[in-house]
């Protein structure tokens, strides 16, 4: 399998895999640099504890006893500390001593530019303490040794006087420590570069299956494969977009239904009156020609065959301007009511032909403002839609009315009705419920289509509330700001 270096697998296993090592040498490079200092400001802090301990124990009573002698010397053998403190006057008036030796306090010291014995110049560690804000700590090198020191002092105030209290402690060597701990880094590098590699490599993987996966499929799916799904992970994100890529799916597999229903209902509808034009074009040539009366028949099929094919076309093109825009609406108050009315009348004889009762619920007068010319192409279709589904001595119901802000209008049949896995697709263009090619000649199959680019114009609510065997009610909903 061939490398893909900008594939979402390669990258988050790379990503992952510097980000484990980066963690990795940031860990060693900060144990590097900062163990000697922290050691310094621990071993500080434990002098610290130490010289409180002894402040509460030797200074801070009324009394010192034998016993609390005791203590604090067993405080400075249990600690490997040595300790000195001072009064006012320099005066030396306690010392315990663990590290013989070792311990500086004894030995001439050089702090700056002074050299002196702590020991014997208490006032000059007095004035350094007062100078440092009653405490100060200091690293120096042991020469008997070559060990590095701590040397710890605060002042400690008290009713009886004022005390100056010095511990001394070692610093113990850490190079062998660090020396240790980069012996031991390698190796742990080593172990976290392999677990890195192989974790990486598996989360990667966990991470990008689903996605490569899903490209396979929406490959299938660009060849026209309707059958592929998109399957679900165990992440929330890609379980969403496999539930909306199979959303997309579905409808682009109804999309190319339609499409192939649209070009048949086109050629169908297109073919059958040419093919009527032409067979009573010839039998006028060869049989009618000289008989007025079956040549007047003969030419009146063709007209209404023409009629057809150009309410057809005219039909095409008022909906490719609506839904490309550049259909104009041209918006001004006019009474609903008396257009309703005079579409119902439009209507008359067809309705009178199918046996119908249209029950209208619409005020005297009723302004608003719109598109008059669309609309009453809106309420038409609505009607002859109506009037096409419902069988005779059935009613037709055509309501009107206002809410709050809109008006509302509603035709109501008792025909037929549609079914719920039917009624979203009823807008598309030459969509048909029976998929059967039969064709009125007064509908063009394009009604609805066109209402929904009208509507859509407008801004307004539109829908169809059906039940198979019990009707439809068709309605729309104007917002209504502009009425004077």
């Amino acid at each position: 399998m061939k490398l893909n270096l900008k594939g979402i697998n390669f990258n988050v296993w790379l990503y992952f895999f510097l980000f484990s090592i980066g963690i990795v040498f940031l860990i060693g490079i900060l144990q590097l640099t900062l163990i000697r200092p922290y050691y310094r400001n621990s071993k500080i802090a434990t002098v610290s504890e130490i010289a409180d301990s002894i402040q509460e124990t030797l200074i801070q009573k009324p009394v010192t006893t034998q016993s609390a002698l005791n203590k604090v010397f067993q405080l400075n053998v249990d600690n490997n500390v040595c300790s000195i403190v001072f009064n006012d006057k320099g005066k030396l008036i306690y010392t315990a001593d663990s590290l013989g030796e070792s311990c500086i306090f004894s030995q001439k010291i050089k702090v700056g530019e002074d050299s002196f014995i702590p020991n014997k110049s208490g006032l000059y560690l007095k004035d350094k303490l007062i100078e440092n804000d009653d405490s100060y700590s200091l690293t120096i090198v042991n020469k008997k040794s070559n060990q590095e020191m701590i040397v710890y002092g605060k002042v400690i105030r008290s009713n009886f006087s004022n005390y100056y209290l010095f511990v001394n402690s070692p610093l113990e060597p850490v190079d062998s420590i660090i020396k240790f701990f980069q012996e031991q880094y390698f190796l742990y590098t080593l172990i976290v570069m392999i677990l890195s590699l192989i974790v990486s490599f598996l989360i990667s993987n966990r991470l990008s299956k689903p996605i490569i996966d899903m490209n396979k499929s929406a490959k299938k799916l660009a060849t026209g494969d309707y059958d592929v799904h998109f399957n679900e992970s165990y992440f929330s994100e890609t379980n969403e977009l496999a539930g909306t890529l199979n959303d997309a799916t579905e409808k682009l597999s109804k999309v190319d239904e339609l499409r192939k229903d649209l070009i048949a209902n086109v050629s169908h509808d297109i073919k059958t009156p040419l093919t009527m034009i032409k067979a009573y074009a010839e039998m006028i040539q060869d049989i009618s020609g000289d008989n007025k009366e079956k040549r007047e028949e003969h030419l009146e099929v063709i007209i209404s065959e023409v009629d057809y094919l150009d309410h057809l076309v005219n039909d095409m093109n008022t909906l490719s301007k609506v839904q490309s825009g550049n259909y104009e609406l041209y918006e001004v108050n006019f009474d609903l009511s008396l257009k309703i009315r005079e579409i119902v009348k439009l209507n008359a004889a067809t309705i009178e032909k199918h046996k119908l009762n249209i029950i209208e619920n619409i005020p005297d007068e009723m302004v608003i403002y719109a598109d008059e010319v669309k609309i009453g192409q809106v309420i038409y279709n609505f009607l002859t839609n109506a009037i096409k589904n419902t069988e005779e001595n059935k009613n037709i119901y055509i309501n009107a009315f206002r809410i709050k802000d809109r008006v509302r209008v509603e035709i109501v049949d008792e025909g037929v009705g549609i079914s719920d896995e039917e009624l979203p697709y009823i807008w598309d263009r030459y969509y048909k419920i029976d998929k059967q090619f039969v064709r009125t000649q007064e509908s063009s199959g394009l009604g609805l289509a066109i209402v929904k680019a009208i509507l859509d114009t407008h801004n307004a609510k539109y829908g169809v509330e059906s039940k198979k065997g019990k009707g439809s009610m068709f309605y729309f909903e104007l917002v209504q700001e502009n009425v004077l």
